[in-house]
């Protein structure tokens, strides 16, 4: 049985390349990621913390290397089967929530269930069982605009963990939040992540967060090291 929920080996990148103005931002890079386990990625601005999370998620692709989720190799595949990969095993989190500000928070979470094929019972149901679990179950059926700062990160990493993924990614979660409101929610994140057993990839900022997670990774001139 495979128990390696991520591995990425000898990820590169670099922006513009062949001109005068090209950019390497990830140099050989290779990340494994257990099942079940949370690991802060740790960077400056500017290190391409970002760009390794896309790759890692499979909304870039890199110049060399590999990636894989769940043992599947899925640097080579097509499109639409990346698609599917991402749909259905990878939940990602931003620094902004970034919720569809018409639809109740509620609905913010059924809709990607309903994209991936689930009945609206089963996609309410899941919704309700996530927001409670969260501490927002009270605020279901307000909109983004209604709710504060951290009941709206809250609300994205339910809709993250929505379909069920193998994989959490995470772009400084919490870095949009004042310090009391970011160690609530992260702990919230945490619960979340637990809970349900997934493995999770989490850029940040804060070193007081990073040290909560199993290890730390650091990211710093296009190279990855244990921090």
């Amino acid at each position: 049985m495979n128990d390696v929920a991520l591995r990425l080996t000898g990820i590169t990148k670099t922006y513009n390349a062949g001109t005068p103005g090209a950019v390497t931002v990830l140099r050989g890079v290779d990340v494994r990621l257990a099942k079940g386990e949370i690991v802060a990625l740790v960077a400056p601005s500017g290190a391409g913390k970002s760009t390794l999370l896309h790759i890692a998620g499979l909304l870039d692709t890199p110049d060399t290397g590999t990636v894989e989720i769940g043992g599947q190799d899925v640097t080579g595949q097509s499109d639409r089967q990346r698609t599917v990969v991402r749909r259905d095993q990878v939940g990602f989190v931003y620094q902004f929530h970034h919720l569809l500000p018409e639809f109740s928070a509620s609905e913010n979470i059924v809709l990607p269930q309903l994209a991936a094929g689930r009945s609206r019972q089963q996609a309410q149901d899941r919704a309700t069982e996530l927001l409670e679990s969260v501490g927002v179950g009270a605020r279901a059926h307000h909109r983004p605009a209604e709710l504060s700062g951290g009941e709206q990160q809250r609300v994205a990493f339910c809709r993250a963990l929505a379909n069920r993924p193998s994989l959490l990614l995470a772009d400084e979660p919490t870095g949009n939040l004042d310090p009391a409101t970011s160690d609530t929610v992260f702990d919230a994140l945490m619960t979340l992540v637990r809970t349900t057993g997934l493995s999770a990839l989490i850029a940040t900022h804060n070193m007081d967060l990073a040290r909560r997670m199993d290890r730390q990774l650091r990211l710093d001139e296009g190279s990855l090291t244990s921090a």
